[in-house]
Order: C-alpha cells, then structure tokens, then sequence
C-alpha cells in the first residue's frame, strides 16, 4: 500500500515538473545563453550567477528547475551544429519584441564579466542575423545594456 503511495505521488510530482524539449524556446534561449557566456573561452562566476538569475526571472523558475534547464541547454549547446536550431524555434514561438528581448538578454551576459569580446560580439551579431533583428537594432540593444548602472564602469 505504501509503495503504491509513493508510485502515485512521483507520477503526480513528474507530471508537474517541466520537460524541456527540443522545440521548448526556453530551451534554444537557455542553449543561446550558455553558448554566449562559453563563446569567448572563459566562464566566469558572474556570467554564471547572471546566466541563473536571468533564467530564474525570464521563466519564473524555482533553483532545481534553473538547474536541469541549464543542464539540458548545456547538453544541447554540446550537440548542435549550428545556431540555427536554437534561432529558428525562437523565430516561430517568439515575435519581434521576443527576440529582441532574447539579443539583449545575450548582451546582458556577454557583460557580466565586464568586457565584450570580439568573439561574443560576433556571436551576437549572428544570432541576431538569424532571428530578423537589424545591425540598428542590435547595436542600440547593446548600448542600453552597456549603459545600465551595473554595466558602468566602476570609479576606483
């Protein structure tokens, strides 16, 4: 009697937790997100509590959920070939406001550390090619980002 319990308490708890799927655009924007903050060779901790908190906030998700989504962005990230799977779930599940929100969520996290690579600038810049977002665009996105009070530079 109790393992049945405990059987029909773990289907009602898997049933509630979220799958991330391979068209799931929380998915290809977390895959987006860790492939920024990887893009230049070196992942610092800001970028890593960044990558957490923007997650949590964008997805309104609890830690443990944070955790497998970045896991599963992580393993995707590993096994893609090109941008354009990640780009092209965006591009039918988000519309233009989306996906300029998910450009400036990348300048937020090229940011972290404090200094944009030429490498991330030029990831951005194809991500932001592939979702339909102008150069302009692209461009103003990341001086709002580069001008918000925690990306200013700091007075010694």
């Amino acid at each position: 009697m109790f393992g049945a319990i405990q059987k029909v308490i773990r289907n009602l708890k898997a049933e509630s937790e979220p799958v991330f799927d391979a068209t799931d655009p929380r998915v290809a924007t977390a895959a987006l997100a860790v492939h920024a903050i990887a893009v230049d060779g070196i992942v610092d901790e800001p970028e890593k509590v960044k990558l957490r908190l923007l997650m949590q906030q964008k997805f309104d998700l609890n830690d443990d959920e944070t955790s497998r989504l970045i896991a599963e962005a992580r393993r995707r990230d590993l096994e893609a070939i090109d941008l354009y799977a990640f780009t092209s779930v965006l591009k039918r599940a988000l519309d233009e406001d989306g996906r300029r929100g998910v450009v400036e969520m990348l300048w937020e996290l090229v940011y972290a550390d404090g200094e944009v690579h030429e490498v991330e600038d030029n990831f951005i810049w194809r991500v932001a090619e592939l979702l339909g977002i102008s150069s302009r665009e692209r461009i103003a996105l990341r001086k709002r980002v580069e001008h918000a009070p925690d990306h200013m530079p700091k007075n010694d």
